[in-house]
């Protein structure tokens, strides 16, 4: 992890030369005045890196514009490279005019406001919430049709606030669900912003049992207390074991970042053919999961909640009907899509294998600056139907 870092450090210092000095070519001024823009940049860029480590150590009303103004950064260096690297590309091919990339407020200002406007629509973007809905017909008995209400990768903190999680559970409960299923990540990377403004408060006005498995941002901000947190809301949490409740069976796994989780067969009874009464309800906050031994082998309908989407065929040899997933984002934006797509077997959207069916979510938050382009935000309306 600490090579990765270095690496990553290595990398992003040599490409934030790179722009510096297409900037410095770039402003038709002195060097007094490229000094201020190029120094101006550097600043933007030192406020991710300040935002990033010590964020924590900063007054909280200071901790949110700081948070947004450095991540936005992040975006925007992106693309601000991407165009300088394509511009470069055009140059050497003969494509462009010999001094195209030099003392030229036009290009300078073209590529600044071409990127202003791209972050624009994708903050836009980023604020319209689809809607994604899938229906499954199981031959496993049911107490009755099912409507899961299902999103991941909320990422609640400096940028997602409450007001907006009031708006996502206005959407939640105009559904009517008779479970709200989170995939992970509720947490962003601090609960600072999340406790002191009581965000707990929203997650009681759901109208339907909620439970959630733990994600990796939850164990960056802190598993404990994140736990915590999960019990105030009244979000019952699924630790590596599973519930039954309304008919149908929930599992739930801790995330890749525990080492020593267990492998899901180890989690899961030996099913039988014969289906059985529930053996334990919706509780608010269970103290301890059942375990296989607690609960008979029953024939359930079975979701599998696993915030990473790695091993999918897991899921398949243990029988799951459906697993749900998120992590991905699918790369949050254009081209880090084409990475995701690449790293994982579904990085985004709807697959089956064999009888199992799998979604995984791009996301109903984001982590960092609020801001989508060629990906969306989203969550899953679950109906689940017998024959």
């Amino acid at each position: 992890m600490k090579a990765f870092f270095l690496a990553f450090l290595v990398v992003v210092s040599a490409a934030t030369l790179y722009v510096a000095w297409h900037i410095w070519r770039l402003t038709p001024a002195s060097w007094f005045v490229r000094l201020i823009v190029v120094g101006a940049f550097l600043l933007w860029t030192a406020s991710f890196f300040f935002g990033f480590f010590f964020l924590e150590k900063v007054p909280f009303r200071a901790a949110i514009p700081l948070y947004q103004i450095g991540n936005t950064w992040l975006i925007a260096f992106l693309y601000i490279f991407l165009a300088f690297f394509l511009l470069d590309i055009l140059s050497i091919c003969g494509a462009l005019p010999k001094g195209f990339l030099k003392e030229s407020w036009p290009v300078l200002g073209g590529i600044a406001g071409a990127v202003t406007l791209l972050l624009c629509l994708g903050s836009l973007h980023y604020h319209h919430k689809y809607r994604e809905e899938l229906t499954i017909t199981t031959s496993k008995p049911l107490e009755k049709p099912l409507t899961v209400v299902m999103a991941s990768d909320l990422h609640l903190g400096y940028h997602n606030r409450r007001k907006e999680l009031g708006r996502w559970i206005d959407l939640f409960n105009a559904e009517n669900p008779d479970l709200v299923l989170f995939g992970g990540d509720i947490i962003d990377r601090s609960l600072r912003p999340v406790i002191r403004g009581d965000y707990a408060a929203e997650f009681k006005r759901l109208k339907a049992p909620i439970w959630s498995v733990l994600g990796n941002h939850e164990y960056y901000s802190d598993v404990e207390r994140s736990e915590m947190f999960f019990k105030e809301a009244g979000i019952g949490l699924l630790k590596d074991c599973f519930i039954d409740t309304l008919g149908i069976r929930i599992v739930g796994r801790n995330d890749r970042s525990y080492p020593c989780r267990p492998a899901l067969w180890e989690i899961l009874p030996v099913p039988d053919a014969s289906p059985a009464a529930d053996s334990l309800r919706f509780a608010p906050y269970p103290g301890k999961c059942p375990s296989a031994a607690d609960l008979p082998p029953q024939r359930r309908f079975t979701i599998l909640l696993d915030h990473q989407p790695y091993n999918l065929k897991e899921a398949e040899e243990a029988g799951i009907d459906f697993q749900f997933s998120g992590h991905t984002h699918r790369g949050q934006v254009w081209p880090i899509s084409w990475i995701t797509d690449r790293m994982y077997e579904k990085s985004w959207g709807h697959l089956q294998r064999g009888d199992t069916r799998y979604y995984v979510s791009s996301g109903l938050g984001i982590w960092g600056a609020k801001i989508r382009i060629g990906t969306r935000s989203e969550y899953l309306v679950l109906r689940v139907n017998s024959k």
